[in-house]
C-alpha cells in the first residue's frame, strides 16, 4: 500500500490530469474527455523539466488557467466542510475555498516530480447512460510499478463536464478530507480550521 502522503500527492494529480479546454468540454464525452486531455498534459509535463521540479509560479500558473476553470471547486470545497458549510459566513467560505486550494496546489506541485517518462493513461470502460448527468470516469497511470487507480466524479453544467470528486486506489479526495476537516471544527470552529490550513500552507511555503 502507498504511503498516505503518496495517496494525497496522487489524488491533486487526478484532479489536474483531467481538466480540458471549453471546447473540448462541450464536444466531448466525459470518458473522451478525460483520456484526450490527461494524455496531452501528461506529455506536457514530461516536456517541462521547471514544473517537474516543482516550479511553485508554474505550478500555479498551470492549476489556474487549466484546472481550476474546470473543477467545480465550490461543490468539491463544501462536500470536504460537510454539514459545516451552511454554517459558515460568506467570508468564511471564500478564506475555505482559497486555503484548501493553495493546499491542493501545492500537492500538486509534488506530484508533477512524480512524473515519469514511461507513463500513460489507460481509459477502463464507462458505465452510464446518455441521460446521466453526473458520470464516473475511470482510469489508470501505467508505467514503472503498479498500475494507479484513478477514478473521476463529473457533473454536466450546461454543455460542458466539470469534475468535483478524484479516487485513488479507493480513497475519494472529498471524503478523506471530510473526516479531518469535521475533527477540526468540531475542535476548534470553522475559523479553527481555516487557521489549521493557513498554518500548513504557510509551512509548506516557508519549506520552499
Amino acid at each position: 500500500m502507498i504511503a498516505k502522503t503518496r495517496i494525497f500527492t496522487w489524488l491533486f494529480a487526478a484532479v489536474a490530469l483531467a481538466v480540458a479546454s471549453g471546447a473540448q468540454a462541450q464536444a466531448q464525452a466525459p470518458d473522451a474527455l478525460v483520456k484526450t486531455v490527461s494524455t496531452d498534459v501528461l506529455e506536457s509535463v514530461k516536456a517541462d523539466k521547471s514544473i517537474q521540479s516543482g516550479d511553485l509560479k508554474k505550478v500555479i500558473a498551470l492549476v489556474d488557467q487549466k484546472v481550476m476553470p474546470y473543477v467545480d471547486f465550490q461543490r468539491m470545497t463544501s462536500s470536504a466542510v460537510g454539514r459545516y458549510w451552511r454554517q459558515a459566513t460568506p467570508e468564511q467560505q471564500k478564506r475555505l475555498q482559497d486555503e484548501f486550494k493553495l493546499l491542493l496546489v501545492r500537492t500538486y506541485s509534488g506530484a508533477l516530480s512524480q512524473v515519469n517518462q514511461e507513463q500513460t493513461i489507460e481509459l477502463k470502460p464507462m458505465r452510464s447512460q446518455p441521460a446521466d448527468t453526473e458520470v464516473v470516469v475511470r482510469t489508470e497511470i501505467r508505467g514503472k510499478g503498479d498500475p494507479i487507480q484513478l477514478d473521476y466524479r463529473l457533473a454536466k453544467a450546461g454543455d460542458s463536464w466539470k469534475i468535483y470528486d478524484v479516487n485513488v486506489m479507493g480513497v475519494w479526495l472529498v471524503e478523506n478530507y471530510r473526516n479531518s476537516f469535521a475533527q477540526e471544527i468540531g475542535a476548534n470552529g470553522i475559523d479553527g480550521l481555516i487557521g489549521k490550513l493557513a498554518e500548513r500552507n504557510k509551512s509548506a511555503a516557508a519549506k520552499g
